[in-house]
């Protein structure tokens, strides 16, 4: 082989390893999976969008806590274990700002979404499964779009009386409506079915008993979607719920709080809504 040949041999061989370096810088490097972390959002065909932890195992609401602190404890909570990551969320479509802690009463830190601890469901063995949600009336899949919650607590009066859900003086939990966060929702008792009789034109009223503004999103399983309406109160869209439109009280300055069951001429006068609450009359 002449040495010309061998020359042109070297310099192509060169050149395709010039090439070959070239080409493997160049190539991108393939991203590494984010590793996923606190609460995480997955799709269930029944449920829609749901809360789950990093590992996709489902979390639950309980509506006893609506005040927000937990009062899941010893046998409750070997059923329902408490949820708690240090991380708040890697999933990108999550409201962070949604996510908080609180500590329980024995000094061990809960995760919340809205102000809700959150929960596993001791026979959910595997990630997507669902079997808690609905248990005693009172326990729900989380969801992030929830419109409403139902809360199961006592009422207490703005007179600091203990009402039961008869609107008689007495003890014992009442199960009703409150919004996302766990602020309590009300009737007036003269309204007629879609019609508002309370909120006043020039809305001077309305801070004192605010319309109820929400767009029907999800709402908890033992609601029925077809309950629910709108109504428009100058210039205000009013959600109802079987005819009656729903209000704030503004004396209700944290979640839990359910002071308007008492105003009135007598307790009742501004029902909480029910599950069991009748048809409003017609107008």
């Amino acid at each position: 082989m002449s040495i010309y040949v061998k020359k042109n041999l070297l310099a192509l061989l060169c050149l395709g390893l010039i090439c070959a370096a070239s080409c493997k810088k160049d190539k991108p490097k393939e991203e590494e999976p984010v590793q996923k972390k606190g609460i995480q959002l997955a799709t269930d065909v029944t449920f829609g969008t749901v809360l789950t932890d990093s590992a996709g195992r489902t979390l639950y609401m309980f509506a006893t806590d609506v005040a927000g602190a937990p009062s899941c404890s010893g046998g409750c909570e070997t059923i329902w274990p408490l949820y708690y990551s240090s991380s708040t969320s890697t999933d990108l479509n999550l409201n962070a700002a949604e996510v908080g802690v609180v500590t329980r009463a024995d000094g061990r830190k809960q995760s919340t979404y809205k102000g809700y601890p959150l929960y596993y469901y001791k026979d959910d063995l595997a990630a997507g499964e669902i079997k808690g949600n609905g248990v005693g009336g009172i326990w729900f899949v989380g969801k992030p779009d929830y419109s409403l919650m139902l809360a199961n607590a006592q009422l207490v009066g703005a007179d600091t009386k203990l009402y039961t859900s008869a609107y008689v003086e007495g003890s014992g939990n009442t199960r009703y409506f409150t919004d996302s966060k766990g602020r309590t929702l009300y009737a007036f008792s003269p309204d007629k079915n879609k019609t508002n009789t309370f909120t006043k034109p020039d809305l001077s009223n309305n801070a004192i008993w605010p319309v109820y503004e929400e767009t029907l999103k999800s709402v908890p399983s033992v609601m029925a979607k077809a309950d629910f309406s709108s109504i428009t109160v100058f210039g205000k869209t009013q959600m109802t719920y079987k005819g009656w439109p729903l209000y704030y009280f503004n004396q209700d300055n944290a979640r839990g709080i359910n002071k308007g069951v008492s105003i009135g001429p007598a307790p009742g006068y501004w029902p909480v809504l029910m599950l069991t609450s009748p048809v409003a009359p017609a107008p």
